[in-house]
C-alpha cells in the first residue's frame, strides 16, 4: 500500500489527506508492504481496504456500525465491517445481527452476508482496524489503523449532523466515547458475537431506534432488508 496512490472517495479524501501524509500512516503502509513481501496474506486486499468509504461518501453517512477487525478467514473480508461476499458463509455475529433485525423489524434474514445495500444507503460499516493477516485475528492492532479511524469518527462527529452510531461491545464503546451526543444518537449494546449477544444485544432494537431518530430529524430511514 502506498499513501500516494490510495483510492479514497473525494469527500473523505479532502478531510483525511492530512492523515495519509503523517509519519504514522507512512509507517503503517510500509508495515503492510513488508508483510506482503514476506508472503503473508493480508485481508482485505489493498483494493478493498477503503471500500466502506468509497461505498458511503461522507455527506451520505446516516449510521455508523463500528467493528473491530476485519474477518481473518479466507475470502471473508472485503472492506465493510460485519459483511462478507455473497458466496461466503454468513459468520455467527452477522447471523445474530440478522436475528435481532427479524425480532425488531420483521426483516427476513437473507441467505448471504453481503451488506453493500446498507452501505449504499448511508450505513458506514467501519472497522477500527482495516487490515489483518489471514488466520491471525487482531494481528494488525496497534500498527496505526486505530489512530486513522479515530480521525474518521472525529470527522463524522464534526462534519455531519444527526448520525446514529451503533457501538456494540466495550471496544467500540470506548472508541466512540468522545462522540457529541447532543448532535448525534449513540446506541450501545453488547457485541452480537455468540459469546455476548445474549447479554443484551438481543432485544436492543437498535435498528428501529435508528430509523425513528433519522425520521424525527428529517432524514430517510434505512431499509434494513438485505436483498
Amino acid at each position: 500500500m502506498d499513501p500516494k496512490t490510495i483510492n479514497l472517495e473525494p469527500q473523505w479524501l479532502r478531510h483525511l489527506q492530512p492523515e495519509l501524509d503523517r509519519e504514522y500512516f507512512r509507517m503503517l503502509c510500509q508495515f503492510l508492504r513488508d508483510e506482503r513481501s514476506r508472503g503473508r496474506i493480508i485481508c482485505p486486499s489493498d483494493e478493498n481496504c477503503f471500500a466502506a468509504f468509497n461505498a458511503t461518501p461522507l455527506r451520505s453517512v446516516k449510521v455508523v456500525i463500528l467493528g473491530q477487525d476485519p474477518y481473518h478467514g479466507p475470502n471473508q473480508a472485503h472492506g465493510l465491517s460485519f459483511s462478507v461476499m455473497p458466496e461466503v458463509k454468513t459468520p455467527p455475529s452477522l447471523r445474530n445481527l440478522y436475528q435481532e433485525l427479524n425480532t425488531d423489524l420483521g426483516v427476513k434474514p437473507p441467505g448471504h452476508g453481503y451488506l453493500m445495500n446498507w452501505a449504499e444507503q448511508g450505513v458506514l460499516l467501519l472497522n477500527a482496524v482495516l487490515t489483518v493477516e489471514q488466520g491471525r485475528a487482531g494481528s494488525h492492532q496497534g500498527k496505526g489503523w486505530e489512530r486513522f479511524t479515530n480521525k474518521v469518527i472525529e470527522v463524522i462527529d464534526a462534519e455531519c449532523d444527526n448520525v446514529v452510531f451503533m457501538l456494540w461491545g466495550a471496544y467500540a464503546q470506548k472508541k466512540g466515547a468522545s462522540i457529541n451526543t447532543t448532535k448525534h444518537l449513540v446506541l450501545s449494546a453488547p457485541h452480537p458475537s455468540p459469546l455476548s449477544a445474549y447479554r443484551g444485544f438481543f432485544g436492543c432494537r437498535h435498528f428501529s431506534k435508528a430509523n425513528d431518530y433519522l425520521k424525527d430529524n428529517g432524514r430517510a430511514g434505512i431499509d434494513w432488508q438485505v436483498p
